[in-house]
């Protein structure tokens, strides 16, 4: 091969290539392969490689006697991309240490990584290789500037992965840090290996999280970013470096997705294919998470209550993998329903063409019903307008569904639209019950109230809170003396998943009746907080019946009962009593009367 002067390719039976340019590079390369234990290894694949055309490295030309180099001669070498291998040292470097790690990266589990050998320079994409296992690579969440105590993250951080590995399928979990003696990374692994996680769906990474496969080889299609509240670039470590890698694409992404975030929550970004990220490393979202804050230098420090720190790291991390599981979920509704119409248009003759897309309102998600209702209702479990619940059969009349034609089909409505996206669609309420009354809807087929909610939808109700927070919070800007609270009604008027975002003056016109103030201002109505806290670890919602409609008037904020609407509104228009004690915990009303939200 060297008499030839061609370069070795891994198609010729090499599990890994290095390409060494100069001194440093040969230094870096023996750093590397030093601290290799005899149950470590390292990903395969091609790396250092800076000039893909030509045909022979300049430093073997130190070696070997000079020959002329045949002219026209083509590149024999795997397509690399254009990256160098990074200066590795003991301190840094891509290797993943620990027997944890041996299965995880082996051959089987990177049999990916070769098919990107053809692939022209800067193409790699997210669905660049069909083989390819959705990954999803995180930080660990707080313990760098938010100074929370390793050990007690590192307990959180393997009870949540052994409770999500589990869920994920063939999916795959990888913790990263920048030093190889990382002490985060030790902790997990040791615990892991105790706790007999599978190390092909979890295991550890030392790399830059923001080229993992340019440097690593580690194809990530999902990064996690240790965001701050207001999701902006700056400040220092994962969050700067992640809005620099993905460039200013990521920043206006995020922007439409939310305005800020609250400790223990995510979300989820889809990240644009004019991102350098999405280019050069095969990155299709970014997940944005903030976690609690033991620095007290830093807003919402809890004052080392690891009670409460612990409850949060735990909510963040699994706001994070509920997160992962939806874009997964996500890319299995598209696969299927390119399975579905490819079979569909194969198996439908010319004849029945016509009707068959006529009848193309039963498609998935945003379109429809998703798969698995189509195949109930061709089975006669009940029609378009019923919703079977137990025992109960809901019936939507032609104007109660008004909701779900607009969640389905926003491109008809975009009159009424002040927002939608892939998940959710928000509009102003027709007839409003506040000075502000918006809907936040889903676009889920299968969903037509909170009764239908399961555990599998939570990422969709924390999106939608988000929503109602980012929209809330721009109507404080406008009115800071404004407060609002987001929620259900336990039995819906109307049909399709959809979350209220109210103000709490409520001055309208359209508030004329008992049924209507109590179906805010009952356990009727039932915060979104909560919602989103029960199905999290029960799988479904307290919901209350209708009783709780005609109950008498009551203030919402000194609960003094009153005889008719009138008389109720006239109080409520100078009642400065402070909220009840229930709705000023947990974030119930935004912002919280004992604490200023530009400081949350």
């Amino acid at each position: 091969m060297l008499q030839k002067k061609e370069l070795p390719k891994l198609s010729e039976g090499f599990f890994r290539i290095m390409f060494c340019q100069s001194e440093s590079d040969v230094q870096a390369a023996i750093n590397t392969y030093s601290v290799l234990g005899p149950l470590d290894t390292l990903p395969n694949g091609s790396f250092g490689q800076r000039k893909p055309d030509t045909k022979v490295q300049l430093g073997i030309m130190k070696f070997l006697k000079k020959v002329d180099v045949p002219p026209n001669a083509g590149s024999t070498s795997g397509s690399v991309q254009d990256s160098a291998f990074p200066q590795v040292s003991k301190e840094r470097d891509t290797s993943c240490k620990g027997p944890d790690n041996l299965s995880s990266l082996s051959t089987t589990a990177y049999k990916g990584v070769k098919e990107s050998e053809d692939l022209p320079k800067h193409s790699i994409g997210p669905d660049v290789s069909p083989d390819s296992i959705p990954t999803l690579a995180f930080p660990s969440i707080s313990t760098a500037d938010f100074q929370f105590n390793i050990e007690k993250a590192s307990d959180v951080i393997v009870e949540k992965v052994e409770e999500y590995v589990k869920k994920v399928g063939n999916a795959r979990l990888v913790l990263v840090d920048l030093s190889h003696g990382s002490k985060i990374l030790s902790l997990v692994r040791a615990k892991a290996a105790q706790r007999n996680i599978d190390n092909k769906k979890f295991f550890t990474f030392v790399g830059d999280i923001t080229r993992l496969y340019s440097q690593g080889g580690l194809r990530c299609n999902v990064i996690a970013n240790a965001a701050n509240w207001r999701l902006k670039p700056g400040g220092g470590g994962v969050n700067a470096a992640i809005f620099s890698a993905a460039g200013p694409a990521l920043e206006v992404a995020t922007k439409e997705q939310a305005a800020s975030l609250l400790p223990g929550h995510a979300v989820v970004v889809p990240l644009p294919s004019n991102s350098p990220l999405y280019n050069r490393e095969g990155v299709s979202h970014i997940i944005h998470v903030l976690g609690p804050n033991m620095n007290p230098q830093r807003s919402n420090c809890l004052k080392d209550d690891y009670v409460k720190g612990c409850k949060v790291l735990r909510d963040a991390y699994t706001s994070l993998f509920d997160g992962f599981l939806s874009v997964l979920r996500n890319q299995a509704n598209v696969t299927s329903k390119n399975l579905v119409s490819e079979k569909s248009m194969k198996d439908t003759s010319c004849g029945d063409l016509k009707n068959h897309l006529e009848n193309g309102d039963q498609k998935t998600k945003r379109d429809g019903d998703s798969v698995s209702e189509r195949s109930k209702k061709s089975k006669g479990s009940h029609d378009d307008n019923s919703k079977i619940d137990g025992s109960t059969s809901k019936s939507w009349t032609t104007w109660a569904q008004a909701l779900y034609h607009i969640a389905m089909h926003p491109e008809k409505h975009k009159n009424v639209l002040l927002e939608v996206s892939d998940d959710v669609a928000v509009l102003n309420d027709l007839y409003p019950k506040a000075k502000k009354h918006l809907l936040i809807l889903a676009r889920y087929g299968g969903l037509d109230r909170l009764a239908d909610v399961q555990q599998e939808h939570l990422h969709l109700l924390t999106t939608m809170h988000s929503v109602g927070l980012r929209w809330a919070e721009k109507f404080l800007q406008e009115d800071s003396s404004m407060i609002f609270r987001l929620g259900y009604h336990s039995v819906p008027s109307m049909r399709q998943l959809h979350l209220h975002v109210i103000s709490q003056d409520f001055n309208s016109n359209h508030l004329k009746n008992k049924k209507h103030w109590n179906s805010f201002n009952t356990a009727f109505f039932r915060d979104s907080v909560d919602v989103i806290e029960e199905i999290r670890n029960h799988g479904k919602a307290t919901l209350k019946d209708e009783s709780y409609l005609s109950m008498e008037l009551r203030c919402h904020r000194c609960r003094s009962a009153h005889p008719n609407i009138p008389r109720l509104k006239s109080h409520i228009s100078n009642c400065q009593s402070p909220f009840p004690p229930s709705l000023l915990e947990n974030g119930r009303l935004v912002p919280r009367q004992d604490e200023n939200l530009s400081n949350s």
